[in-house]
């Protein structure tokens, strides 16, 4: 049995993996870069090894530091974790040449499977549908375009290695081919060590289904069911659910078959990932195969009640599987919400810093509802700008769908993130969207739901009273912090005005205790309050309803956000509303001759020179960040005056990259 394992990753991955190894008795080692010294995972193993600088390339990348760190603490196995060498045939190879064991599937497997031009090859081999496409490498951007041109656009422009939306760009025109055949290739050089891209046929609106397979040293192979994975942006995911609402179960049993068929025509074992997209109908396609564990595994863990970490360390142990295909039963729902450290409200532009406030819900397991939050950081960690923004993955399980969607939301309202910008509104927005709740979606839906992108709900007339009644409430508190005997306060009857954005609404109230309040003098308007100012949430019981806020004090008054809406609440006395119409606002700062940077990252790329005439969509400069590479452009026809960055620099939100005449 394998005594000591070496965790390959970082983050909440490298967390979940040690958890498991503490259940089994299983001693860790945890591997960090320069930046990732103080992380999370690293205080959880056993024992740690530095492997070098920030960028993963000379770190996570690095076989022959990890190599090092294996013969130095002894380490008998390694688990991949996802990302960065998880589907690394040479990685597998060399830890085999030294004796150790490799957690996850042979390295002749990785090499089919884990290349995606390779796997669609034996894919269509073993009679699988596949998405058209050139089966090839494209080496140039001449080539792209006369690929791109052949199969009929929109295509899609892939990076052979690796997942997680790196390297992947939508190309609708020529144009869109130059630019994305070189991002990707850049994107995933640098994320997976492999700059080799291929094409195929972008099909609009698809679902996106993958099924979770299970095999082992001796033939024996399982399949998990499937996980919905369509709630999507820049081809990455951002919510998941396992079972699809869309999904019948003949079609889930052909899929199942199929992926494992798959998987044995290339003599695979351990944990993998079979992904198709599927059209309205049904009918699927062969999109990829992950030979590795998935991000989104936690839902088929719930659904299953299986432990797939430790089903992958026992079959690399030489175990058979523990269950097989007629002992699985699927049972309720799961979902989940993969938070991220970036502004929704800015198109999903990663964030970085730290985290001043990380106050997750506590973690629920009953008969009839589960809450898992899956995390790499803790309050006051950083979030890099190295590396993926994910901060956690929050997990529920329930009886049902609804249940399900209900039992996020609430858990959703109770999690408190401060410091970096986050997505948290934006999931609760899409737990509250009725085309989600019905099922009704593709990986179109943000674009479709979300035209604009992300922007805050208008709150609905009782929600901005509910708002207003809370907030003179927070006030009362506020103003009278020091105060401890409340009989005098019992006999006041308090008038208030409170401004959301032009409405003004006004309350008459009593204080009954220090958080207790009763307005328009009536029992049924009862509010009671429980605010911790340090975790940013507010629970209130309204007239009998649990309700809870993100609130921010902010500008003299009070931010209020609730399940994607949002109200700026000001508190005044009549007087004070009264003149409060004569002020005046400060004018916004003209910004219109600068590109400034949306977001903390570093400038790989400069496209113009002082001087240069540049015309509206203009690619200005590349700004990378969070592994993904972001084009900024001209918003309109000018004349570039001064750089004000060079190449190389890092670049903080708000810096001046360009001044234009």
């Amino acid at each position: 049995m394998i005594k000591k394992i070496l965790i390959a990753n970082r983050g909440e991955i490298a967390c979940r993996i040690i958890k498991t190894c503490q259940s089994m008795g299983i001693k860790t080692v945890a591997v960090y870069s320069e930046s990732d010294s103080n992380s999370l995972h690293v205080k959880m193993a056993d024992e740690s090894v530095s492997i070098g600088p920030s960028e993963a390339i000379h770190s996570y990348l690095c076989i022959e530091k990890l190599l090092y760190a294996c013969k130095a603490t002894k380490a008998d196995a390694v688990h991949p974790g996802y990302g960065f060498l998880s589907e690394n045939s040479n990685f597998c190879i060399e830890l085999e040449k030294v004796g150790i064991t490799f957690i996850g599937p042979p390295a002749s497997s990785i090499e089919a499977m884990g290349d995606k031009i390779t796997s669609k090859k034996i894919a269509v081999e073993a009679g699988v549908p596949t998405v058209p496409g050139y089966v090839g490498i494209v080496e140039t951007a001449e080539n792209a375009l006369k690929i791109a041109s052949q199969i009929g656009y929109p295509v899609m422009i892939k990076a052979s290695a690796g997942g997680g939306g790196k390297g992947m760009r939508i190309a609708f025109g020529s144009s869109e081919v130059l630019e994305g055949f070189e991002i990707s290739q850049s994107e995933a050089k640098k994320s997976f060590g492999d700059d080799r891209i291929f094409i195929e046929k972008y099909i609009e609106k698809p679902r996106h289904i993958e099924i979770q397979i299970v095999g082992d040293m001796f033939g024996n192979f399982v399949h998990l069911g499937e996980r919905e994975c369509s709630i999507q942006r820049r081809n990455q995911k951002i919510i998941e659910e396992s079972p699809s609402p869309f999904i019948d179960n003949s079609v889930r049993k052909e899929m199942g078959l199929k992926a494992i068929s798959l998987a044995k025509s290339v003599n695979y074992f351990s944990a993998g990932t079979v992904e198709f997209i599927v059209d309205s109908n049904q009918k699927f396609y062969f999109l990829e195969m992950n030979t590795r564990l998935q991000v989104e595994h936690p839902v088929t863990e719930l659904v299953y009640n299986i432990d797939i970490v430790k089903e992958m360390i026992n079959i690399a142990s030489g175990h058979k599987l523990s269950f097989s295909q007629k002992s699985l039963k699927r049972r309720g729902w799961a979902l989940e919400s993969r938070i991220y450290a970036e502004d929704a409200l800015r198109n999903f532009l990663p964030s970085s810093g730290r985290l001043t406030i990380y106050s997750p819900p506590d973690e629920v397991k009953s008969p009839d509802f589960h809450l898992r939050n899956d995390s790499g950081v803790y309050e006051g960690g950083q979030i890099s700008i190295f590396y993926d923004p994910m901060i956690s993955k929050l997990c529920v399980w329930a009886t049902n769908r609804t249940k399900a969607i209900l039992g996020m939301q609430q858990a959703l309202d109770d999690f408190s993130i401060e410091g970096v910008a986050n997505n948290l509104d934006f999931l609760s927005a899409v737990m509250g969207n009725n085309k989600f709740k019905n099922g009704d979606f593709s990986t179109a839906f943000i674009e479709e739901q979300f035209k604009d992108g992300f922007q805050y709900l208008e709150p609905s007339k009782g929600l901005k009273e509910n708002f207003g009644m809370v907030a003179v409430c927070l006030e009362e508190m506020d103003n009278s912090r020091w105060q401890m005997d409340f009989n005098n306060l019992k006999e006041s009857i308090i008038e208030r005005v409170v401004l959301i954005g032009s409405k003004a609404l006004n309350f008459r109230f009593k204080r009954n205790s220090a958080n207790s309040f009763c307005f328009d003098l009536s029992k049924d308007k009862c509010v009671q309050i429980y605010w911790n100012p340090r975790k940013g949430v507010v629970d209130a019981i309204l007239a009998g309803v649990n309700l809870k806020f993100k609130i921010d004090k902010k500008n003299g008054g009070y931010d209020f956000r609730y399940r994607g809406s949002h109200g700026s609440v000001k508190v005044l006395r009549k007087r004070e509303a009264a003149l409060f119409r004569h002020m005046i606002e400060r004018p916004q700062d003209d910004v219109s001759k600068l590109v400034i940077s949306p977001m903390p990252g570093l400038l790989v790329k400069l496209a113009v020179s002082v001087g240069d005439k540049v015309v509206s969509g203009q690619a200005l400069c590349v700004v990378e960040a969070m592994k993904m590479e972001n084009v900024i452009r001209a918003e309109k026809n000018s004349i570039v005056k001064a750089l004000n960055a060079s190449v190389g620099k890092s670049l903080s939100v708000g810096d001046v990259i360009i001044e234009f005449e």
